[in-house]
């Protein structure tokens, strides 16, 4: 049976089991490379830069999963040809109990407003949490680390987008026009 609002919607679509793709829609498949019947049955990971944002991602995402039974970023995916991407990823669980278990999940690629800059993943943690506007001793907190080694992560990420304070950074970050 066809859905057609599903196959053709204007943006990246998948339904994930357990982080699987069971399917996905046509602009999904064209997002990330390839047709719709090669993403049938992949795990999730396949998508990512590594195996650790895997995890980390996982975990942050099923914490606000069990809350609310939602979760929404924005992070760096990677494409069946290995070139990695700004990607808005939206994930609603239709099994509350067991947030992974069943969900519907789009994915926006948002790339031509975000250039992709080689981060470590403490600096894309850093950076993510500096757009949500969480002070260093905040980051630090949730991060586990002192104020000192967030300014210092702050400081490499405004030299590699070259901002000069900030504002700037989260700016460039957020694709904002400057």
């Amino acid at each position: 049976m066809s859905d057609p609002a599903f196959e053709y919607a204007p943006i990246g679509l998948v339904e994930l089991e357990n982080r699987i793709i069971r399917r996905c829609n046509l602009q999904f498949s064209m997002m990330f490379g390839g047709n719709e019947e090669e993403y049938r049955d992949m795990p999730l990971l396949h998508l990512y830069p590594s195996h650790e944002d895997f995890e980390r991602i996982g975990a942050r995402g099923l914490q606000a999963m069990q809350e609310t039974g939602y979760y929404s970023d924005e992070r760096i995916m990677r494409r069946r040809n290995g070139d990695l991407f700004w990607c808005r990823a939206r994930g609603k669980s239709l099994t509350p109990d067991d947030p992974f278990r069943h969900g519907i999940w789009s994915f926006s690629d948002i790339s031509e407003d975000r250039p992709v800059i080689e981060l470590t993943p403490r600096e894309r943690d850093v950076a993510i949490m500096t757009c949500r506007g969480l002070s260093a001793k905040e980051v630090g907190l949730e991060l586990g680390l002192s104020y000192r080694t967030i300014e210092a992560h702050r400081a490499r990420l405004l030299e590699k987008f070259g901002a000069r304070k900030l504002p700037e950074l989260v700016a460039k970050l957020s694709g904002m026009p400057l």
